[in-house]
């Protein structure tokens, strides 16, 4: 038992309630799919419920003891663990609501448990107020879904079109519940239920809150009951009832009693109609298909018991409480007998049947008709229901039809009593009281009855038989379409009843015919047969002028009477002067004939009003001119409702422009408002007269409303601009002003007899202001105060009215300020929820001012610009600031609140809302007045809480529809349904424009953001907690998450797509806006699950409305990668893993398997992993079906063919036309370009244009229709863009953003490789938009990138290489699909799209370098392998895809060529640089030299360096201390490197020789303007990214310098060529290069340019190089000589700057430096001083060997001293150049040189060692190796393990070619060392004769006389001897053994010859030699 006391929270009265309903609205209205099994389940679960329909749960000793033990014992809840406590208060709520509905406690209990639960959907409600909604509700859900089951029942008179096996369904069901007494019930409910009596109940037990949520029970209450009576009432429609139910519905009807006004209430006018129709037989007259069936089932006629018991109990003599009622009974069950005794199976009833004229005659007693009319009619449900009107209309025409004689019976009583009538006036008796007005009342109904028409149906057709005549080809009525038949008898009885009473019609009964003809008359063909038949009746000769012989119901006598009327009143007019202007009391018009007047001019209104051709043909009759003859009479006195009915019926004629224009000058004319008084007039006539003395006085404003109305539709059809001219200023003015001062102004202070009126008149006010200023634009010419003529004088014209109007909307006037009350007064009237007179025109009259307010805010901008440019004297304020204006009733500046809360009344006034949310939206675009906003919208609590319930509950709408354009709204539903979608849309707007303010603003108070307190600091909750009211947000999600759960998806998405986007831009918005993002995307994560839900139903694929699926995934996406980016930032691993997997795995989501079956599947799948292929069937991606749904091609509008217009005349119109809209396309304003065009069409002159004019029209329209499509098509390639940037960004968030270890290196490999191909195949398909290809494109680049980075990281880590599918996981084969794809996409971008291709060849470099060996250890063991072992070693991958790349390359041909080359000269920076990289790229890897020959013989290479002479200008502006641009830096550096990689072949150097390359850098001057060597450290870039102006010389000069090393070291065979080259730029720039040469302070920069020049120099400034370029003259080749001399003595005296302690000093100076960095800098700068080293050295010995073969001719270029320099820098400054540096200096270089290479040989060792045991490392070693290559403090920590071997991995091959390289320069310079010192000595201790001081020439100077002459002069023997003790000092034994270590160490396994030992020998033996 204690399980079924468990208290379910969703509350069995009403959750699974609600669920029923929603089942059954879903099957049955909504017609869901699958959903007939749903709805059988549904029904079988609760029968009980429709078999006691109504009863509530019992209560029980036992459950009221366990809800009192709730709060001590706890109490269990479904679906919950564990028991709960419930606060004692809650209790005791549940006790009163169980006493209160007399329910069971723990039914209450859960009620009020739910009631907690749906708290924040009814702001303002305590629990125990929701709970009594919610039980009501369940009731209502309960009366619904029976109503909706026996509504899809299959019947007699209508049916839902639904499926059979549905239909079986439900009539199944309710044929149950029938038998079960459902009827019985139905009718106890109905009788029991009363709104009067729950209120009394719940007053007592306080259970009603405020005004809205007691009139939300009221109207839950009366639907119930209305459900309940509807669902007998369609019962009956389609089923008969048994006997004893109809028997029971009479019984009921018999006590119902009418309302006040003698209506009955919808309840029972419900059950009366279900009687009518169960007691109905005429569908038997209808021949449908399944009549037999039906008749088999109608007990009318199969049981005899059933009519007998039904006739007794309508024939009993006892009265009803409503005689009316009883007699509409008789009358149906009369008809229905007189129907049986037709049929054949009526023969048995015949004792029955023989009553019907019985019966008849009580109903006729009863007063039927007018009991129908009152009773029936008066009901203001009625006209709601289609069935009621067409069993009302049976039941009158069968009347009329079947009943002739009885017919004929009232028109004989009516004759008769006319004559009595007559008679008793003649002898002035009373009247006689026996007097029955049957027929009068039945035309009147028959008039009230057709003259409302909701539906559309024209049933009053009926009465109308064409005849021959009135073949009228417009009209297609139901039974004009066959003519020729017969029509049926029904209907000839009806058109004879028509005609006949029309015939000889009795004075008393003339009013009540025009009635019944003015019913009959509506509808667009009943008015045109209308108008025949009082055509026909007038007399056939009009020149008997009496009109006698014609019929009183005619035209003729109608417009005849009109005409004497206006003779005879005429004659009356009264002065005007007249001291008192009064109706005199003379020949007026009596009261019958002024309702006859009235009558007619009503039936006329009716007739013209439908009938256009009778409009025309009454205008246009020459004798009866009715405008003429009414205008004539308004002038007259005659009472006001007259005037009116006149003012009514020329507003029908104005419908028609054609009489508008001409209607609109006799107005004038007659000045029925005076706009020109005559001069000494002292007192105004006309309309204003009647309105200020009669009307007020009556207190009744007929005719003023009449006026407005009239204005209204002349306003609507044309508006004259000449009105009045000649007598007055002409224009509109008068009537506007009139209608403004003296209407609309003092309406609110005028008397109203009948209070509605009030709102009526400024409803019809209002309205003409509306329609006013929408057809307003404004114009220049609007203010610019034009003069006209009048009466000879110039005085100032009108401006256009909607001018006027908005001159007042924008001023502080009181036109504005009534608006503004107008606006309070309605809020205030619609917060009380009560009833009151008028309320319809009250609505409407609001609404026209929120209309008005709206246009104004949307034409202000255009009207204030204007003003502005006219320079006018008008002042006019923005509309938005007046409306911050105080309010004067409330003395707070509210007006805007005002407004808002019309939002709050969405289910009542959608249109109101709507228009509110437009102005709310207008006004947000300023961002000063949202803060005031903000501050108005919070500052008073309870506003604030109403304020924020009315947008959630527009957004919450579930009604709100997305219409299409198409559509028409004739359907009230519909239309209503859309406005609802428009104000959700607008809401969203707002929002979206106001989250791009600053805060505070308000969309953050909309949305649940903190407003007082830092935005950030907001916790978002789910409604309900802590106290959260439901916010905008959380309507939106609940918008966005309905269906996520189903597998079809969000439902938003389907069903109004245009929304669903603005509610995902709205979530991204609020996720990418910092301040919001935090509590957005955590309450997103945690409470909602938003993103991974929707995201797994992408894509979004919807037909009809493919933009919109677009942007809603667009916004998903972008919102998805911040949400990526942000957990991965944050560690959330799971979040991101999760997200990542879904928008990635290609196997479809299994259910994970119990434990016992996964082991032998997962050994499956793991096999076939390895073997390379998959049993289980794979999956798209969810990243590339996204892509699938975006499709790149789009259509384009052809061009247009134009006959008329000028083609580029239109398009100069259509683009002057064009805007930025909101979304910010470009698109054309089509109403603009409308009215341009149409503008133009009208100013054509002349007979021929107006015959064209049909033509041209069309052709405007097809302009039109082009240009919606061109708009279209924008919209849709933005649309895509969007897409297809947002998927761009989000799957680089994917690979950039997220952990790396998420995706395995392998599958990200394929995922991009998938990526590619899809991008590629779409992008390069026929009809994709160039549009989209830019975005492709920078997507593929980051693809590529990615791509290679993870083959290159997979490499690293060692898996590539053995892999046996390929080169990496991504086989080779794809990787080459890759690179064609690329390749063809390159080509297919063609000549243009210059910046599209850059990102091409930034993904084509990134791809080949893939294929780019990565840097290996050089061991120093490599020479030992024999050439052969090298040559016959197999192929490694990188070779081989190089290879295989080269070849698909090559394969293109000189296409590709061509657009790399050119894109290479030419175009775009970026684009130019990437270009030359290419080609310098694929030059590497080009081993035929293909692209080199091409590149040579297309001119292109010489196009390159002829561009080096622009480029020299460029460079020459980067030296100023502030550059402009860094550009032609950049592009420079890439020429060189291209020209660097071609000169790397021979071929290459000698054609870059050959194209005068070295020619045009001896032009450039940039290489002489070098910069002060730091002294603009001021102007130093803070970012370090703008390098020095020292650095950006050194960064043109080392490329040049590269190059000239490349070409030097290429061209071998002709060396000398290049050599004297570049020795010729050395010389033209030579006293740069020696300023660099003397360089005092070495920094790395110098030492790297001292590395270069000094390689050249010692390549080139040869003494024979002169000689080569043989036509030189001797001047010039002495100072050539004298050049190279000095460059020669600069170079030796560096050598001094680089040995010993000065190096070690300049070591430690960088370490000084540059702390952080150092290690690598101290390595890089040992290799640059090595190299100078080297270098210096390689030029000695050069010069040496050049100067001669033998030792005793060489020239000497060191001093003969021994002894080792001291310390070089005290020395620095003696060190001129003049003195040649001491042989101690070479000897001091070797030593040094020896040390060096033990050093670098142990610390190379020590790293090898450490590279091969890697994996063994301590941390800390690690740590410390990778501290170099990770930027930041505290880098290290934060990278992975896998990550920092990596580093540290490639840290020490670093160190290890670092070390490698320098033990190579080591060895060099030892050797060439030792070769110099050996020529010295040999030359000096052999060769050499010691001089004497005074010998003052030298023998043998030679050529080298500038370099001995000066230091080697002095050389004595004393000198000779102590070198030699020097030398023989310092080349001791120890260095000896070390030189021949490093021998054995190093050079012996490079090569086998043993130089060192040689050379050592020699030195030794020359040393050791004795004195000679």
């Amino acid at each position: 038992m204690a399980a079924q006391m468990a208290v379910n929270s969703g509350a069995s009265l009403w959750g699974p309630l609600k669920e029923l309903w929603e089942t059954v609205d879903g099957a049955v209205l909504r017609r869901q799919p699958e959903s007939v099994h749903l709805l059988d389940l549904q029904l079988k679960k609760h029968k009980p419920h429709f078999l006691s329909l109504f009863k509530n749960p019992p209560k029980s000793a036992e459950q009221r003891e366990k809800v009192r033990k709730a709060s001590t014992e706890g109490i269990a809840i479904r679906g919950q663990q564990g028991s709960r406590l419930l606060p004692e208060q809650l209790l005791t709520e549940a006790f009163i609501l169980s006493d209160l509905f007399d329910i069971g406690e723990l039914a209450a209990l859960e009620l009020l448990l739910a009631g907690e639960q749906q708290q924040p959907y009814f702001p303002g409600l305590t629990r125990g107020l929701v709970a009594v909604l919610l039980y009501w509700d369940g009731k209502l859900c309960v009366a619904n879904s029976l109503r909706t089951l026996i509504q899809s029942r299959h019947g007699k008179t209508f049916t839902l079109d639904l499926s059979g096996e549905l239909v079986a369904l439900t009539t199944r069901f309710t044929d149950e519940l029938m038998n079960q007494g459902l009827t019985k019930r139905i009718l106890t409910l109905v009788s029991e239920i009363n709104v009067t009596r729950e209120f009394e109940r719940l007053q007592k037990e306080r259970g009603l809150g405020n005004e809205k949520h007691r009139k939300e029970v009221s109207d839950l209450i009366k639907e119930c009951r209305q459900a309940l009576a509807d669902s007998l009432f369609s019962w009956t429609c389609q089923s008969p009832l048994t006997k004893d139910d109809t028997l029971a519905l009479i019984a009921h009807l018999e006590s119902v009693t009418a309302q006040a006004d003698g209506s009955l209430d919808s309840v029972n006018l419900a059950l009366v109609m279900a009687l009518l129709y169960s007691l109905d037989v005429s569908f038997v007259e209808q021949g449908t298909e399944d009549r037999e069936d039906l008749l088999q089932a109608l007990p009318l006629l199969t049981e005899r018991q059933y009519v007998s018991a039904v006739h007794s109990r309508l024939m009993d003599g006892q009265a009803w409480k409503l005689p009316g009622l009883q007699a509409v009974c008789r009358l149906a069950w009369a008809l229905s007998l007189r129907v049986l005794s037709q049929l054949p199976q009526g023969s048995a009833l015949v004792e029955f049947t023989e009553a019907d004229e019985a019966l008849a005659d009580q109903a006729l007693l009863g007063d039927v008709f007018l009991f129908m009319k009152d009773g029936i009619l008066g009901c203001e449900t009625f006209g709601h229901e289609e069935f009621y009107i067409r069993r009302l209309h049976s039941l009158i025409t069968d009347f009329l039809a079947l009943m002739p004689m009885k017919v004929k019976q009232l028109r004989n009583r009516a004759d008769e009593d006319a004559r009595l009538v007559h008679m008793s006036l003649q002898m002035d008796s009373e009247l006689p009281s026996s007097l029955r007005k049957d027929l009068d009342h039945l035309m009147i109904l028959i008039g009230d009855f057709y003259s409302k028409d909701p539906f559309g149906l024209e049933l009053g057709l009926e009465f109308w038989c064409p005849t021959e005549s009135l073949q009228h080809t417009s009209l297609q009525g139901s039974y004009l379409g066959m003519a020729l038949q017969r029509p049926p008898h029904k209907q000839v009885v009806l058109s004879k009843f028509v005609r006949q009473m029309g015939d000889l019609l009795p004075t008393t009964l003339y009013i009540s015919y025009l009635r019944m003809l003015k019913g009959l008359a509506n509808g667009p063909q009943c008015a045109h047969y209308c108008f025949s038949l009082l055509k026909t009746n007038g007399a056939t000769h009009s020149d008997n002028i009496q009109g006698v012989s014609g019929s009183p119901v005619s035209w003729e006598h109608f417009f005849h009477s009109l005409m004497l009327y206006h003779e005879n009143l005429r004659r009356d007019l009264p002065n005007p002067d007249a001291a008192h202007y009064r109706h005199p009391p003379l020949r007026g018009i009596t009261q019958r004939e002024l309702e006859g007047l009235t009558s007619f001019l009503q039936l006329l209104t009716t007739i013209i009003t439908w009938s256009e051709n009778a409009r025309l043909a009454l205008c246009e009759h020459p004798q009866w001119t009715p405008v003429v003859v009414m205008l004539g009479l308004l002038q007259c006195s005659v009472p006001p409702v007259l005037k009116a009915d006149i003012l009514h019926c020329l507003a029908a004629f104005g419908k028609s422009p054609e009489i508008a224009a001409s209607l609109w000058q006799s107005l004038e004319y007659t000045q029925i408002l005076q706009t020109v008084r005559a001069p000494g007039q002292r007192q105004a006539a006309g309309i204003e007269v009647e309105l200020n003395e009669i009307e007020s006085s009556c207190e009744e404003y007929p005719l003023t409303r009449a006026f407005c109305h009239l204005i209204s539709t002349l306003v609507e059809s044309s508006l004259p601009v000449n009105l009045g001219a000649g007598l007055r200023v002409p224009g509109f003015q008068p009537y506007l002003n009139f209608m403004r001062d003296s209407v609309f102004l003092p309406f609110p202070t005028r008397a109203y007899h009948r209070q509605a009126e009030k709102w009526e008149v400024a409803d019809s006010v209002l309205e003409v202001f509306h329609k006013l200023l929408r057809d307003y634009e404004p114009q220049p010419s609007d203010f610019v105060q034009e003069m006209v003529e009048l009466q000879g004088e110039q005085v100032p014209a009108h401006k256009p009215p909607g001018h006027s109007i908005m001159f007042h909307l924008l001023n502080d006037s009181p036109m504005l300020a009534l608006c503004l009350s107008l606006l309070e007064e309605g809020v205030r009237q619609l917060d009380t929820y009560a009833p009151f007179p008028g309320k319809k025109h009250l609505e409407s009259a609001v609404l026209h001012c929120l209309c008005l307010l709206d246009l104004a805010l949307q034409k202000e901008v255009v009207f204030m610009d204007l003003l502005r440019e006219s320079q006018a004297s008008l002042l006019v304020s923005p509309l938005e600031q007046l409306l911050q204006g105080v309010s004067p009733q409330t003395r707070r500046a509210d007006h805007i609140v005002s407004i808002a809360r019309y939002l709050y009344h969405s289910s009542s006034n959608p249109e109101a809302a709507f228009q509110s949310a437009k102005i709310l939206r207008r006004i947000a675009n300023y961002p000063n007045i949202q803060m005031r906003l903000v501050g108005d919208f919070t500052h008073d609590q309870s506003v604030s809480d109403k304020l924020m319930a009315g947008f959630v509950e527009c957004l919450d709408n579930e009604e709100a529809e997305e219409g299409t354009d198409k559509e028409d709204d004739s359907e009230q539903q519909k239309k209503v349904a859309r406005i609802r979608h428009e104000t959700q849309i607008h809401i969203l707007n707002l929002l979206i424009t106001s989250l791009e303010l600053k805060t505070p603003n308000l969309a953050l108070y909309l949305l649940g953001y903190e407003i007082k307190k830092p935005v950030s600091s907001t916790n978002l909750q789910d409604p309900g907690v802590l106290g959260r009211p439901r916010s905008c947000l959380h309507a939106i999600l609940s918008l966005l998450q309905r269906g996520t759960e189903k597998r079809s998806g969000p439902v938003l998405t389907q069903q109004a797509p245009h929304l669903a986007e603005l509610c995902y831009q709205v979530i991204y918005q609020l996720c990418a806006c910092p301040d919001t993002s935090g509590p957005t995307m955590r309450y997103l994560r945690t409470s909602q699950d938003f993103l991974f839900s929707h995201l797994q139903h992408l894509p979004f694929i919807l037909l009809t409305n493919q933009i919109a699926a677009l942007s809603q995934m667009s916004w998903l996406m972008k919102t998805a990668a911040i949400e990526l980016r942000v957990t991965s930032l944050n560690r959330q691993r799971s979040h991101t893993q999760r997200l990542v997997s879904l928008l990635l795995d290609d196997q479809p989501h299994t259910q994970h398997t119990a434990d016992g079956e996964s082991g032998m599947e997962e050994e499956t799948r793991s096999v076939s992993g390895f073997l390379h292929f998959d049993t289980v069937s794979k999956v798209r991606r969810k990243l590339l079906s996204v892509l699938d749904a975006i499709d790149f091609s789009q259509d384009m509008p052809e061009l247009l063919q134009l006959d008329f217009f000028e083609r580029t005349q239109i398009e100069q119109v259509i683009s002057n036309c064009e805007h930025v809209n909101e979304q910010g396309h470009t698109v054309c304003n089509v109403k603009l370009l409308h009215r341009v065009l149409v503008a133009e069409v009208n100013a054509l002159q002349g007979m021929a244009a107006i015959g064209q004019r049909p033509l041209l029209m069309e052709e405007v329209n097809s302009i039109l229709q082009q240009v919606v499509e061109r708009n279209r098509v924008r919209r849709s390639l933005s649309a895509k863009r969007h897409a297809l940037q947002s998927w761009r960004s989000l799957v680089e968030t994917l690979l950039t953003a997220c952990p790396a270890d998420l995706i395995p290196a392998d599958d990200r490999q394929l995922i991009i490789r998938d990526l590619l191909l899809d991008l590629h195949d779409k992008v390069l398909s026929e009809d994709a938009a160039g549009e989209l290809m830019p975005i492709v494109a920078g997507a593929v680049f980051t693809l590529t990138a990615h791509l290679s980075q993870s083959v290159l990281s997979e490499q690293q880590q060692g898996l590539g290489l053995e892999a046996s599918s390929g080169f990496a996981s991504i086989a080779n084969s794809a990787l080459h699909l890759i690179l064609r794809k690329l390749l063809d996409f390159i080509l297919c971008t063609g000549g243009g799209y210059q910046r599209l291709r850059a990102h091409l060849y930034g993904s084509l470099l990134y791809y080949l370098q893939i294929a780019q060996k990565p840097e290996e250890p050089d061991t120093l063991q490599t020479a030992g392998k024999a050439m052969w072992e090298r040559l016959t070693a197999p192929e490694d991958g990188f070779s081989k895809l190089q290879r295989e790349n080269l070849a698909i390359i090559e394969s293109y041909g000189k296409s590709l060529m061509e657009v790399v080359c050119r894109d290479a000269c030419d175009g775009h920076e970026i684009s130019r640089m990437l270009a030359l990289a290419v080609l310098d790229r694929i030059l590497s890897i080009d081993r035929q030299n293909q692209w080199l020959v091409y590149i040579c013989n297309s001119g292109y290479l010489r196009s390159l360096v002829e561009s080096l002479r622009q480029d020299d200008a460029a460079l020459q502006t980067l030296l100023t201390p502030q550059p402009p641009l860094l550009k032609p830096l950049y592009i420079y550096e890439s020429k060189m490197a291209l020209m660097t990689r071609v000169a790397k072949t021979g071929q290459g150097a000698v054609e870059l020789l050959r194209c005068g390359l070295v020619a045009r850098l001896m032009e450039c001057q940039v290489f002489d303007m070098v910069p002060e060597s730091d002294a603009h450290r001021v102007m130093r870039d803070p970012s370090g990214f703008i390098p020095s102006p020292m650095d950006r010389y050194r960064q043109i000069l080392l490329p040049t310098l590269r190059l000239f090393q490349v070409i030097l070291t290429s061209t071998t065979m002709n060396h000398q060529q290049g050599a004297a080259q570049v020795l010729q730029w050395l010389i033209v720039h030579a006293d740069t290069i020696q300023s660099l040469l003397r360089c005092q302070e070495l920094s790395m920069g110098a030492l790297q340019e001292l590395s270069l020049l000094t390689g050249i120099i010692s390549k080139t400034a040869l003494p024979g190089a002169l000689e080569m370029s043989g036509e030189v003259n001797s001047a010039a080749l002495m100072e050539f000589q004298g050049h190279i001399n000095r460059f020669q003595r600069l170079c030796l005296s560096l050598l001094g700057c680089l040995v010993g302690s000065e190096r070690e000093r300049l070591l430690k100076q960088v370490e000084i430096a540059a702390p952080g960095d150092s290690a690598e800098r101290r390595e890089e700068m040992e290799v640059a001083m090595q190299q100078v080293c080297a270098n210096i050295m390689e030029y000695c010995q050069t010069l040496l060997l050049q100067s001669s073969a033998q030792a005793q001719f060489s020239i000497c270029l060191f001093s003969p001293s021994g002894s080792e320099p001291a310390d070089l820098s005290s020395t620095l400054p003696s060190f001129s150049s003049s003195r040649a540096p001491s042989l101690g200096l070479v000897l001091y270089l070797l030593k040094n040189s020896a040390a060096d290479f033990f050093r670098f040989h142990q610390s190379h060792r020590q790293s090898l060692g450490k590279l091969q045991s890697l994996h063994q490392l301590p941390p800390e070693e690690l740590k410390e190796l990778c501290q170099g290559l990770v930027s930041g403090p505290g880098g290290v920590e934060k990278i992975s393990s896998v990550q920092r071997s990596l580093l540290a991995k490639r840290r020490l091959v670093q160190l290890i070619n670092n070390r490698a390289k320098l033990l190579a320069l080591c060895s060099y310079v030892i050797e060439t060392c030792l070769f110099v010192l050996w020529r010295h000595l040999e030359y000096y201790l052999l060769h050499c004769t010691p001089t004497d001081p005074k010998d003052s020439l030298i023998p043998g100077a030679g050529l080298f006389s500038g370099g001995r002459g000066l230091s080697l002069s002095r050389v004595s023997q004393q000198d000779l001897d102590l070198l030699k003790s020097d030398m023989a000092a310092g080349f001791g034994e120890a260095l000896q053994r070390k030189l021949l270590d490093v021998e054995g160490l190093y050079s012996q396994v490079r090569s086998r010859y043993t130089f060192i030992q040689a050379l050592v020998r020699r030195i030794r033996g020359l040393l050791q030699q004795p004195k000679s």
